[in-house]
Parts: C-alpha cells; structure tokens; sequence
C-alpha cells in the first residue's frame, strides 16, 4: 500500500501542490473567520439537574441571570449623591430603551444592599440581554459596550458574557503572539537540526498548512455544533506540532535514503514504506485517543476533541500527500542552501553506522552506547526511573477539583477584576445562590420545604427569586466561594431531602453545576480510558504484531502521565511557580483539564513509541537480535524523537505563556510529558524493559500472529545489505519466516 501510495504521490505531485496551495488561500481566507463564530461556554452537561432547572426557569421567567455586570465607581462621591446618581441613572434609563436590552436591575430600582459597595462609593447594574445565543450576545455586547460609560464615574464591564468575550479575544491574541515568537525559534533550530534551509523550511510551511485547514474544518463544524472558542488554541498547537514532528521524521528518512544512493522517486517510495508507515499509525492512534473525548456531553470537551483530531488528521494527511509531493519536486535540492555547521548537524541527523561483528552490524554512536549501557544493567536504569516518575507523581494523589470562575482569565482582565471587586467589596459578593426549584407544589407545601432547606447544614438564609404557573424558584445563601467543597456539600445535602409530595424539585445554581460536571466526568472516566487503551493496542499490535508491546506501551504512557499531572498539582493547585507562570492560584484544578490532558498526552506518548519502536521493528525483522535492534532502533531515532520534543516544546512554550489559565495549565503539563516521554521513558525505561522482555517482546499467540502476517501494517523497505568482514556461517531466515516461528 504505501509503496503504491509513495508512487501516486510522485506522480500527481503538481495536482496534490495545487490542492494545497488552494487550502491554504482558503484557510488563510474563509477559515479565519472561525474566531468569529465559536462559543466561550460548554462546560455543562445539557442533561444534568442543573442544567434542566436552568432550561426550565429560562422557560418561565424568560432571560434568565444576569449577562452582563455593568460597576461604577468614584473616589468622590457616593452612590446617593447627585454627582454619582445622575449619569448612572440617566446612562441605564438609555440603556433600557435600546433593543439589545431586556432587562436592567439597579439599586436605583431595587434596593438590594448587595448592589453597593461597602464604602458606598461603587455599585453594579445586573443588564440581561434580548438574544439567546452566544453570538447574538457577543454583537450585542459589542454594539452597547460605548453606551455603558456613565460620565464622570469609573465603568468596568463583568458577567458571562464580558468573560467570554474576553477570553475570545485574549485567545486570538496568545495565538497571535504565540506564532510570532515560536516560528522564528523553530526555523533555526530546523536549520540547526538539518543543516540548509530547504529542510528547514519544509515543516513550517506543512504545519502552517495543517493550522489553516484546521481552521476550515472547525468552521464547518461550528455550523452544525457549538464549538468552544479554547479548540483554536488546540487546533494550532497540535496541528503545528504534530506537522512538524511527522515532517521531521518524514523528510529525515528522505535525506538518508538519498544519502544511500537511491534516486528521487525510490527514496520518495522507500520514505512512505518506513515513515509513511510510521506517520499514519501514530496519527490514527493520537486521533483515536482524542476520539475518547467525544464520549463527554460537554461541548468544551467534544470542542477539544474535535479540534485535535481535525489538526492531526491534517498533520498526517499533509505529511504523507503534501510533503512527498514537495520532496519529489525538490529532490536532492532538499539539501540546498546548506549553512555551515557541520558538527552541530552531525550530532542532531548524522550516526556513526558502527562496526560490522559476526555479519551483523553493530551500530555506533552515542544513542546506541546509552542503550547498549541500559541493557547492560536493565534492572537498575528501571528501578531509578520509576523511582523518579513516581515521586514526580505523587503531588497527583491530594489533587482537589473546582470549577471555572474569572481567575481563568489574565489579573489585568477587566471582566476579571469586575468579578473580584464584587466578591471583595461589596455586601454577599462571594456566594453564587444555591437554586432550588420546587414545581407542582401548594403554598403550604413550599413554605414546608423551605423551611426544610434552611435547616440544612451550612444554608444562611433562603428568599423567593421568582414564579411563575406552579413553579416557585428559591436563591439559597451559604457562606464561603461558590466552587469549594462546603459548597457542594450544601447541594448535596438539599438533594437528599425529600421532595413534596405529587412536586418536583431540581437543585441548580453555580455549586450545582460544578458538582454535576465533576460527577459526570468521573462517570464517563473508564469508559475514556477503556476506549484510549482499546485503540492503542489494537493499532499498535497491527503495526508490530506483538500483544506485549502495545501492553508495555499502555503502561509507560500512564507511567509518563502520571509524572506530568504530579508537577501540574505542585504547580497550579499549590502554587508553586505562579509568579514566573504569570497565574493566580486557585488551590484545586478544574475537572475537565486533567480529561484533556490525558487524551492529548496519551496520544503524543504514543506517538513518541511509534517513532522508536518502529525503527525496532524494522531492525529486528532483518536481523532477528532483540538487543541489537533496540540498540539500531534508539540509535537512529533517538536524535530525532529528541529534536522534535525540542520543537515541541517550543510550539507548547509559545501557547503556556499565554493569558488563558487553563491553556497554561495544559501546555505546562505538555511540556513535563514530553520532556519525560523523550528522556527517561523512550531513552532509558524503554531500552531496559525490553532488554528484560528480550524475544518476547515480539510474541502473539499463533491466530494472532498469523492474523498480523495477512493483515498487519508491516510494509518495509527492502533492507541494505549487511557490512560483513567475514562470511556468514549460514543463511538468515528471513523476517516471517522468523516471527512465524518465534510465535507459533
């Protein structure tokens, strides 16, 4: 198939060129109006308690909550006084007759001493809005924004949709950014690794084509499903990341095989049937563990999920169709406009091909004496990893989890500070209300079941918020924030009463709708993990026709994660690095990162298995010496699993030193995985566990073996022939012959 595949390439080389320029103008065009047309939201799940009451008091009372929070102040005046009175009531007496506008509450209206500041020089407008979706809200919050200022007072805008808003933007912004300072490191350190230009070159122009068509493709999407505004900053991370990881690997393979000898279309062919191989397996196992995603009914997690597959589904494809075609025009002017750093390149693309012994050649270099060192002593190098990888983890075993609230966004956010002024100044501003709805119930019965719900432990006081038909909706005061545990344990507590007889009762409200999210994830957990691991065994078997491997490589992957979630807790729960990390510390981390997290980390550390074990495979097929193909195999791709780490690194770099938290959070966590996976696990723990497995790496029992030799993707390249100083005492059995024997 890819020999097939290698041909088809080089021979529609200027239609599969023109294909892609034509991506490009249209992703450069069209595409980016993505931005304008995702959602800020989706961390809810549509059939919990809480969003069923939200659904069902949006029916009755119409808009429902406040959506935007308008705070004036003064360092003069107070709120009583003509100087502050005049302009915000003749400011909000406007804003009522605009048809953006549904509602307006005011102290001025209703007054409630939870509107003014303490000191009395500041209060807040609650402003609910006409639309009902996330972008007839974003337009109308652009359209009033110059008509909230009130003359001569100090105005911020808050509320859901000024947060969403800004972190729409402030999401447009860090990719921005991000872009502008990655791509100018990326390019030296390619020419560094590569040594020319032309090489250099290659991947940022394939990852700047799979970040454009990612935008297409989650464009097309958001017109049929909410996609939320944080899946661009995946969609340019992984898309630019895995671009330029399959692009090194591809065009890497190609330069060696032209350095063999072959002409232009052989080593195009040869380049598909070893790289190309390699390329498509781990795409299908990164995209099938974000797949894992879309079992979650939020719309932020399908987002992520989408977003990710959407951009290494074009990685890959743009790497196997894109790239060839480029290289076949190209051909040995790959190597053009060279700069003159031969040590550097040497050390980053080049390898001693080692001595020839016994009619087998043992290969040299660095990367192989560091495995040949490990297999020697296979039980210390593991021992002494795993001690570290699990010290690394431990911090993970006292997470805590809480919901999203404003410190997601930058300290100098005014949607933020809006937000931490209130808590902090005026009067109840900490507590989010408990909702509790009660539905078919008499006037005695609610009276009954209020009182009920005042007797709860940590309940401060209850008040009617609204009714309407036989709906009565209560507010529920307690103390403390809103998303910590006491919290919920609150809306635990109200759930176990009993409901009236012949009513209905849903309890809602922003602790609710933490518990729910949190309750919900942890349901669909295993069946994420199920499907993650699932998918990894079953492709990678099919790649290297073994059912260890695939075992072993299921648990290194968590091995590594598990390393990159303790740091991620010492960091952004503890605190630890905050002020270098530019955040605010929450002491707890959201639910639905860590999901992320593990999709996405789950996929690259597979990724980074492949690209070895590949090259293992390979080795062991023409040679049959377990420990001389772990050896050849590290040695030839240990240099360029440790360079693409590098320039993943730094694409993640680009994206963690951003506003966002919570893509901060991520990237951190990215960044520990890879340096971990491309270190300790591939180059250390992985040698030595399969000095200790030895040939029963490659086992499978015999109709699974078989099964592999009819249907496995074991396409490779003819080998070279073997250097030899003396005359082999017998003919090697050839690769199946040998495996069909090991396993029968």
């Amino acid at each position: 198939m890819f020999t097939w595949w290698g041909r088809a390439v080089v021979r529609l080389r200027w239609v599969v060129l023109a294909a892609a320029v034509l991506l490009a103008v249209i992703g450069a065009t069209w595409g980016t109006g993505v931005f304008g047309s995702l959602t800020g939201g989706g961390f809810d799940d549509p059939a919990s308690e809480s969003s069923q009451l939200r659904e069902r008091v949006t029916e009755g009372l119409g808009s429902y909550g406040a959506d935007l929070v308008v705070l004036y102040s003064s360092d003069t005046a107070t709120v009583e006084q003509p100087a502050f009175r005049d302009p915000v009531t003749t400011t909000l007496d406007q804003l009522r007759q605009r048809p953006e506008v549904a509602g307006v509450t005011t102290w001025y209206t209703t007054p409630d001493p939870s509107l003014v500041a303490t000191d009395q020089r500041a209060t807040y407008a609650l402003i609910v809005l006409h639309a009902g979706d996330e972008d007839g809200k974003r337009a109308a919050y652009d359209a009033l924004r110059p008509a909230l200022d009130a003359p001569g007072l100090t105005t911020e805008i808050g509320g859901e949709v000024a947060i969403q808003a800004t972190a729409t933007d402030q999401t447009t912004e860090d990719i921005t950014r991000a872009e502008i300072v990655s791509l100018p490191i990326l390019l030296v350190l390619l020419i560094l690794i590569f040594g020319g230009l032309v090489a250099a070159s290659t991947p940022l122009l394939i990852g700047g084509l799979a970040i454009v068509g990612g935008f297409v493709l989650m464009r097309l999407l958001s017109m049929v499903t909410d996609v939320s505004i944080f899946a661009i900053n995946v969609v340019t991370l992984i898309g630019l990341g895995m671009a330029i990881d399959y692009s090194l690997f591809v065009v890497s393979r190609f330069r060696e095989e032209l350095a063999a000898g072959h002409a232009t279309e052989v080593a195009i062919g040869r380049t598909m049937v070893t790289a190309g191989r390699t390329v498509m397996v781990s795409g299908l196992t990164i995209v099938l563990a974000l797949a894992s995603l879309l079992i979650f009914p939020q719309a932020f997690l399908r987002s992520m999920g989408l977003g990710g597959m959407a951009a290494v589904l074009l990685a890959m494809l743009a790497s196997l169709t894109v790239l060839p075609a480029l290289l076949a025009v190209l051909g040995p002017r790959i190597n053009a406009l060279r700069v003159p750093l031969p040590r550097l390149r040497r050390r980053a693309t080049g390898g001693g091909q080692g001595t020839a012994r016994g009619g087998q050649t043992t290969p040299g270099g660095g990367w192989a004496r560091l495995a040949h060192s490990v297999m020697r002593r296979p039980v210390l190098y593991a021992s002494a990893v795993v001690v570290l990888l699990v010290v690394l983890a431990a911090p993970f075993l006292r997470i805590t989890f809480g919901g999203f609230d404003e410190r997601v966004l930058p300290a100098e956010a005014q949607a933020r500070m809006v937000s931490e002024r209130i808590r902090t100044d005026f009067p109840g501003g900490n507590a989010a209300p408990i909702e509790v709805l009660i539905s078919g119930a008499s006037a005695e019965q609610i009276q009954r079941f209020t009182e009920q719900v005042e007797g709860v432990a940590g309940v401060t006081g209850t008040r009617v918020a609204g009714t309407w038909a036989d709906s009565t909706l209560l507010s529920v005061a307690y103390p403390g924030e809103p998303i910590g545990d006491p919290a919920k344990d609150t809306v635990r507590a109200i759930r176990d009463l009993p409901a009236p007889p012949g009513a209905e009762v849903l309890v809602g409200g922003r602790p609710a709708v933490d518990l729910d999210l949190l309750d919900g994830l942890v349901s669909r957990l295993p069946w994420m993990a199920l499907l993650m691991a699932t998918a990894t065994l079953v492709l990678l078997f099919l790649a290297f026709g073994s059912v260890v491997l695939p075992i072993k490589a299921v648990l290194m992957n968590l091995v590594s994660i598990g390393a990159s979630f303790g740091v991620v807790v010492w960091v952004f729960q503890d605190g630890h690095l905050s002020g270098l990390l530019d955040f605010t510390p929450s002491g707890f981390i959201e639910p639905s990162s860590p999901i992320l997290m593990l999709a996405v980390l789950f996929g690259l550390a597979t990724d980074y298995e492949v690209f070895l074990l590949s090259r293992v495979r390979e080795e062991w097929d023409r040679t049959g010496d377990n420990t001389a193909s772990v050896a050849t195999g590290l040695q030839h791709t240990g240099r360029i699993i440790t360079a693409a780490a590098l320039l993943l690194i730094v694409v993640v770099a680009g994206f963690a030193t951003g506003g966002i938290m919570m893509i901060k959070l991520i990237g951190v966590g990215m960044i520990v995985a890879i340096v971990v996976d491309a270190t300790l696990v591939r180059a250390l723990l992985v040698p030595a566990t399969m000095r200790l497995l030895g040939r029963w790496n490659w086992w499978a029992p015999g109709p699974l073996a078989r099964f592999y030799q009819r249907y496995g993707i074991h396409e490779f390249a003819e080998p070279q022939p073997a250097v030899t100083t003396e005359p082999e005492s017998e003919p090697e059995a050839d690769a199946g012959s040998r495996h069909h024997a090991f396993t029968r």
